[in-house]
This record gives structure tokens, C-alpha cells and sequence, in this order.
């Protein structure tokens, strides 16, 4: 009986782990208004079921490449999975605490409000903004403060869709407006909208790239970078193959030495001995003739030692050496 139940368990245990072999990997991806369904993440998943309602975070930083944001974080829904590319939704972002305690000092006003506002599309959103004034203020001060930014906030979403709240608030164009418009109440430190929410979506916007468009400009650079790529590596082989045919300074300051040493030994030579050199200088060239076509199959490093061994220079090509053998 204890033989059957292990048997059961080792069953189980191994249909356990065939689960991750089902896992496939989805492409996380912007929305398509305004980011044009940028590849923003991965993440793995048995089906469609289980990625949808996915919330993915990642800072502004990592989205966008803006080292001034990298205390901003982004927050998006997966909604609809098509293929392995799960397509999300902008539901929100909200500045780190730590950075959000480092704006308020203890001789500094405070002044922060929740907003709701629809877009003309028919999102409803949340919008924190937090106003942080040079020096302290009385609570008159902070309520004028206050409703001003409150009518401006108002006053820009009731003209403008979500994909363009999304945009001014992460650029900070919305937080630059803000401060204009307080700026003449009393002087501001810093103007920030720390937090936004999506509480209700609205009407699609169909404008945009298709996923079939960005897939072929996907596909189209990749192989582009690829083509770079290639073409850097073939250039940095051809530079290593020059400089192989080059010679460095120590191999001819080598060759140098023993050619300058010999030279005096030939000046020095008596006139008796001409004509006893006279008959292998006759043979040379028949003698050299022969081998000049193995010289071609030779390499650069024998052809160089063949030089070292005959005293002459190695600098040059192969060209230059061979012809230097043949002399």
C-alpha cells in the first residue's frame, strides 16, 4: 500500500512540474494612444486568461529614458492579449514617499488636493497635485492656492483626452501650468502632480499604428541592426588582418639590427674572393625562380622569417616581401 502511494505522489509531483513547460512568454506592451503599443516588458503565463488584469510597474525613467523621472512610477492593466502581446491600459502613477518627503522641509507650506476630472473621451481620473511654497503660509493663502490650481486643472481636462492628460503629466507640462497660474499668489518651490489614478475608462481611440505596422518596423530594425552589426564585425577583422600584414617596431628594429652589422663585413670583403661569389650569384636567380611560387603559398609570418633568416627588412605586404626574397 506505502509502494502505491509513493507512486501516486511521484505522479503528481511530476505532473507539478510539466506546468512550466504549458508557460509562454507575452510581450508587454504601452497602449496604443499615445505610445504606439511600445514594448514596455515581458512577463509568463500559462494562457490569456491568466495575464489579463496583470498590473505591470516600471519607472519613468526605464519608459521613456528621463533620468530627472526615475522617482515616478508608471503603473499599467493588461486588458486584451493578442497572440504573446498583451496590450495594457495607462491606469495611473504616483511619486516614491521618499521623494515626495524630501520637497517638504520645516519652513515650507504644504499645499495638496484630490481632483477628479473627465477628459472629453470619457475617462474619469484622479489627479493629486502637491504645491510646495518657499516659506510658510497662512491657511487663506493655501486655500487661494489651492482653488486656483483646482480651476486650471478643471478647465485643461475638460479640453483635452486622456492620451494628452497622459502626456502633459509626464513631461510636466500640466505641473509647469500649475505653477504659472499660482506663481502671482505667492512664490512656489516646486509644483507636482504626485499621483493619478484611472477610476472609470472611456471611449477607445482607434487612431494610431495597427500591431501589424509595428511588428514590420520591428522586424524592419532588427534586421538593420543585425546588417550594423555584421558590417562592424567584417570592418574589425579586416583592421586586425592590416595589422597582422604590418609589422611593429621591435620587428624592425630586429631586422634592422643584423642588416646594418653585415653591411660593413661585405664592404670589408677582399677583391680576391669576387669571382668565387660570381658563379652562386649567377645561380640565384635560376635558383630563386623556382621557389617564387611557393613563396605565394607561404604566409606572412614565414615569408617574414625567411627575411629575418636572409637579413633583410620584413616591413611591407606580402607583395613586398615576396619581391624582397626574390632579389
Amino acid at each position: 500500500m506505502a509502494k502505491k502511494i509513493s507512486v501516486k505522489a511521484r505522479a503528481a509531483a511530476r505532473k507539478q512540474r510539466d506546468k512550466w513547460k504549458n508557460k509562454i512568454w507575452y510581450t508587454i506592451r504601452a497602449p496604443r494612444t499615445p505610445w504606439d503599443f511600445k514594448k514596455i516588458g515581458e512577463t509568463l503565463g500559462e494562457s490569456d486568461e491568466r495575464i489579463i488584469g496583470r498590473v505591470y510597474e516600471m519607472t519613468q525613467q526605464e519608459f521613456n529614458g528621463d533620468f530627472t523621472k526615475m522617482h515616478v512610477i508608471l503603473r499599467f492593466r493588461v486588458h486584451e492579449c493578442v497572440g504573446q502581446d498583451a496590450l495594457t491600459t495607462f491606469i495611473g502613477h504616483h511619486h516614491q514617499t521618499d521623494h515626495i518627503r524630501r520637497q517638504i522641509r520645516r519652513y515650507r507650506g504644504k499645499v495638496d488636493d484630490v481632483v477628479d476630472v473627465v477628459s472629453t473621451d470619457g475617462y474619469l481620473i484622479r489627479l493629486k497635485p502637491l504645491i510646495i511654497t518657499q516659506k510658510r503660509v497662512q491657511t487663506s493663502i493655501k486655500q487661494a492656492m489651492r482653488a486656483k490650481a483646482r480651476d486650471m486643472i478643471i478647465a485643461f481636462a475638460s479640453k483635452a483626452t486622456y492620451s494628452k492628460i497622459q502626456t502633459q503629466i509626464l513631461d510636466g507640462t500640466l505641473e509647469e501650468e500649475i505653477r504659472k497660474a499660482v506663481k502671482p499668489i505667492y512664490p512656489v518651490k516646486s509644483v507636482a502632480i504626485r499621483k493619478s489614478q484611472l477610476l472609470q475608462a472611456g471611449v477607445v481611440a482607434d487612431k494610431g499604428k495597427t500591431l501589424d505596422e509595428i511588428h514590420a518596423e520591428e522586424a524592419r530594425s532588427d534586421a538593420e541592426l543585425k546588417a550594423k552589426k555584421a558590417a562592424a564585425l567584417a570592418a574589425a577583422m579586416e583592421d586586425e588582418e592590416e595589422e597582422e600584414s604590418t609589422p611593429s617596431i621591435i620587428d624592425a628594429a630586429e631586422a634592422m639590427e643584423p642588416a646594418s652589422d653585415k653591411a660593413p663585413a661585405a664592404e670589408e670583403a677582399p677583391a680576391e674572393e669576387a669571382p668565387a661569389e660570381e658563379a652562386p650569384a649567377e645561380e640565384a636567380p635560376a635558383e630563386e625562380a623556382a621557389p617564387s611560387a611557393d613563396y605565394d603559398s607561404m604566409k606572412v609570418a614565414e615569408l617574414k622569417e625567411l627575411l629575418k633568416a636572409a637579413g633583410k627588412p620584413v616591413s611591407g605586404k606580402k607583395a613586398d616581401l615576396i619581391a624582397r626574397l626574390n632579389e
